[in-house]
This record gives structure tokens, C-alpha cells and sequence, in this order.
């Protein structure tokens, strides 16, 4: 019987403990993530205010949404961002770490010196890039200099929104950087060994050498940089204030959904119908990286 009972007891032990060592990082999980999402989910389909939980309201909220003109401005600029950011921080980030994986003197600081805007606050570096292109700042006296300026980088739709794009694009290069770095370590250097041998050059060893190499780390940077792009809040945020630049032409669907959600008036429910907004489209953006290289594996 002793026997009998001390296999049971294992068994039990063995069953019940992964639970255990799973269950930290399931209540947080379930604490912080699902349980937001779940209420978010909720109230997407109510009226729900700051300080009043609202009513069920069905598909009102969307229906609002799809009259409402700040939300197709803020999902033109959120769009935009995607198709024109990603594609600098999927190959710019990438020809840095061609730069740098060389074993040459020095260049410890150059990788040190390219990821530090990635540690650097986001706000600090937000604030330091708008006295930059202030129209008394640095970048229009280098322009006023050679003849060339001012321009209202800070006070135009467009030149605010495309400031703001490149300063998303130089923040997360030392970031993908990094990544790269680890993808390219795994790339066979006898590859470059033969197409040298054959006569390639530095360009046709990129293009057929290090591209295929880290196609799949490629892939993994358009993923991450593109929900990242279109759920970007804080560099349009410090750079266009909380209005959303001129008229809120420069608001994206983050600062739409921060703006419409806060306050003692808040609209609720209508900034969780945005949330979910937000949500299908930077997860459609995922499903669609990876479709796409699955489709290109397949041909």
C-alpha cells in the first residue's frame, strides 16, 4: 500500500508541478493582458464614459467611427507610417550591421554609439529633435547658412509627420541593428569565400549572399517594425503636441484613441472600439509578413 501510495504521490507531483511553474507568468499574463483586452472588448460596445459604465450600444461606436473625419485622418498618417518607415528599418538597419560586424579597431564604439538613441528616453530624445528643427534651431541655421530655408518642420502637416518618420527610423536602427548582427554570425563565411572566388562583387554578394542568409531575421524585422509603426504614439505626440499638429492633421489612431479615452469626460467606449481598430490592423500587418514569406518559400 505504501508502494501504491507514493507512485500516486509522483504522479500527482508530476502533474501538478508545471502548473505551479507556470502559474507566475499565467496570472500576470492574465492580470495585465487578457483581462484588459477582455474588458476593452466589453466596453467597445458601449457608451461608456470616465465615471459611468455606459449601456450596451451594439455596433454604434464603429458606426461613429466611420463618420468621423479625425478617425480617417489619423488612419491615413498611422498607414502611412507603415508603408514609408519599415522599409528603411528593415534594410537600413542592415547594411549598419554589415558596417559594424567587422573586426576592425574602433569599432566597438561605433555599435555602442549606434544603439545608444535606443536606451536614450524616448522624450528626452523627442524634445532634443524638435529644438533641432525648431525654426531657430540647428537643422534651419544649417539651412539659412547654405541659402536654403527656413522651413516650418515643426508647423507644416506634412514636414511635421515626415520629421516625426525619421525620427522613428534613426530611435530603432541600433535596436534591429542588434538583431541583425546575430542573424549575419550564423551566415557561412565560406559563402562569401566562393562568390568572391566567382567573382562577385560587394553588391551581387549582398544580393545573393547576406539577403538570403537573413531572409528570416528580415521577415522578423518587417513584423516588429510594422505593428510598431502603426501603433507609433509618442514621437508624433512630442513633436505635434497633444492636438495632433496643425488642425490634428498630424494625429495618429494611438494619440486618437489616448485623446477621445481621457479626461473626466472621456468617451470611453469610444476610444475601446479604436483600441480594437488597432489591434486587428497591427495583427492583419503581422499575418500578411508572414503570409508573404511563406508564399516566397513555397515558389
Amino acid at each position: 500500500m505504501t508502494g501504491v501510495r507514493h507512485v500516486e504521490h509522483v504522479r500527482t507531483h508530476r502533474a501538478v508541478s508545471p502548473w505551479l511553474f507556470l502559474l507566475p507568468g499565467l496570472a500576470t499574463v492574465t492580470a495585465f493582458s487578457l483581462y484588459p483586452f477582455l474588458t476593452t472588448l466589453h466596453k467597445a460596445f458601449t457608451d461608456a464614459r470616465t465615471l459611468t459604465p455606459g449601456g450596451w450600444v451594439g455596433l454604434r461606436n464603429f458606426r461613429d467611427m466611420a463618420q468621423d473625419e479625425q478617425f480617417w485622418i489619423a488612419l491615413r498618417n498611422s498607414s502611412l507610417y507603415v508603408v514609408l518607415v519599415v522599409p528603411f528599418t528593415v534594410l537600413l538597419p542592415l547594411l549598419l550591421a554589415l558596417l559594424v560586424q567587422k573586426r576592425i579597431p574602433g569599432v566597438a564604439f561605433f555599435r555602442s554609439a549606434f544603439y545608444t538613441p535606443v536606451v536614450a528616453s524616448s522624450v528626452v530624445v523627442a524634445l532634443i529633435w524638435g529644438w533641432m528643427l525648431d525654426d531657430r534651431g540647428l537643422v534651419n541655421g544649417i539651412l539659412r547658412a547654405l541659402g536654403a530655408g527656413p522651413f516650418a518642420f515643426l508647423g507644416d502637416e506634412w514636414l511635421l509627420l515626415f520629421s516625426a518618420m525619421a525620427l522613428t527610423v534613426w530611435k530603432g536602427l541600433g535596436y534591429y541593428m542588434i538583431i541583425y548582427l546575430a542573424a549575419l554570425a550564423h551566415v557561412p563565411r565560406e559563402l562569401y569565400e566562393a562568390a568572391a572566388v566567382d567573382g562577385a562583387g560587394a553588391l551581387r554578394r549582398f544580393t545573393a549572399v547576406t539577403v538570403p542568409g537573413v531572409r528570416s531575421t528580415m521577415v522578423l524585422v518587417g513584423a516588429l517594425s510594422s505593428v510598431a509603426a502603426f501603433k507609433v504614439f509618442s514621437e508624433v505626440f512630442l513633436l505635434a503636441g497633444p492636438t495632433g499638429g496643425p488642425a490634428g492633421q498630424d494625429t495618429t489612431l494611438v494619440m486618437l484613441v489616448q485623446r477621445t479615452g481621457t479626461g473626466l469626460n472621456g468617451r470611453v467606449g469610444y476610444s475601446s472600439a479604436l483600441s480594437l481598430v488597432v489591434f486587428a490592423v497591427a495583427l492583419l500587418l503581422m499575418l500578411l509578413v508572414l503570409r508573404a514569406d511563406r508564399t516566397r518559400r513555397r515558389t
